[in-house]
């Protein structure tokens, strides 16, 4: 079973996907352009997050979110056991936000400039003026029920198990007077680490 599920996956499941990826950055891009990065920024890469699960079989249970005011903004701290975290998070949070994420992932092809036109939050800790910036830009996005996503490890882990918080997630919260939801993700390493 296992063979046929990779066949499929490698076949049938990563052109689509691939496809679909590309389409989605290129939706962004232009609906951001066109006005609403907040809306352009959100839905196109929530349904395409979904997509993604639909498609490669991935069953997603998603508890608590009830517990949540819908025009409140908050800063999400998930745990980051993989790569199909962002898939998780932006297809099934049920909230519009704007991620916290490494500068250097702007290089990524249509991506990268896709999460540049929708608004979210390129780290640069290059300089304590940079990260003064940064604070400020996310300060700017947070409004109208629009919350903010951060990997408070601030990588991948690479053994399945849960690394040491790093600070920024926190003060940020702290300082714009948000509170911090924490989201425990489970399974996703074992999807793809």
């Amino acid at each position: 079973m296992k063979i046929l599920y990779t066949i499929y996956q490698v076949c049938f499941a990563l052109p689509i996907l691939l496809v679909l990826t590309i389409l989605t950055a290129l939706v962004t891009i232009v609906g951001s352009l066109i006005g609403g990065a907040h809306t352009w920024g959100y839905y196109p890469g929530k349904i395409w997050s979904q997509l993604v699960c639909y498609i490669l079989l991935i069953p997603v249970k998603v508890h608590g979110r009830e517990k949540l005011h819908k025009h409140t903004s908050y800063v999400f701290v998930p745990n980051h056991q993989g790569a199909f975290d962002i898939f998780l998070v932006y297809g099934f949070l049920g909230r519009n936000f704007k991620w916290m994420m490494k500068k250097g992932l702007r290089k990524i092809p249509f991506v990268g400039k896709a999460c540049e036109s929708a608004g979210h939050i390129f780290v640069d800790r290059s300089s304590p003026k940079k990260v003064l910036a940064t604070m400020r830009q996310a300060e700017s996005s947070l409004k109208d029920g629009v919350s903010l996503v951060v990997f408070p490890e601030g990588a991948r882990t690479f053994s399945g198990h849960m690394g040491y918080f790093k600070r920024g997630a926190f003060q940020l919260a702290d300082e714009l007077h948000l509170e911090v939801v924490p989201v425990t993700i489970d399974g996703s390493f074992e999807i793809l680490s």
